[in-house]
């Protein structure tokens, strides 16, 4: 099954209208998931700022926990 990701409005009962064509050789049947945005849902830079200020990831601030240089391991040429 071929996945294709893109968005669109539901104006209408049982109307779901897309921004974009689907890129389909040929009509048929589809399955479609529907994701809602909810008024309590976090945005990703509101995740991203809760962990940056979170505790637990305080220790990672801390020298000690650097136990590694640019001198460590081998270089890796592609």
């Amino acid at each position: 099954m071929k996945t294709i990701r893109t968005t669109g409005v539901v104006s209408g009962p049982n109307l779901l209208r897309l921004d974009a064509d689907l890129p389909m050789p040929s009509p048929g049947r589809v399955r479609v998931i529907v994701l809602v945005d909810e008024k309590n849902e976090y945005l990703e830079k509101d995740w991203l700022k809760m962990a940056a200020s979170n505790p637990v990831f305080a220790d990672l601030a801390d020298s000690s926990e650097d136990i590694y240089s640019l001198k460590d391991g081998k270089r890796v040429d592609d």
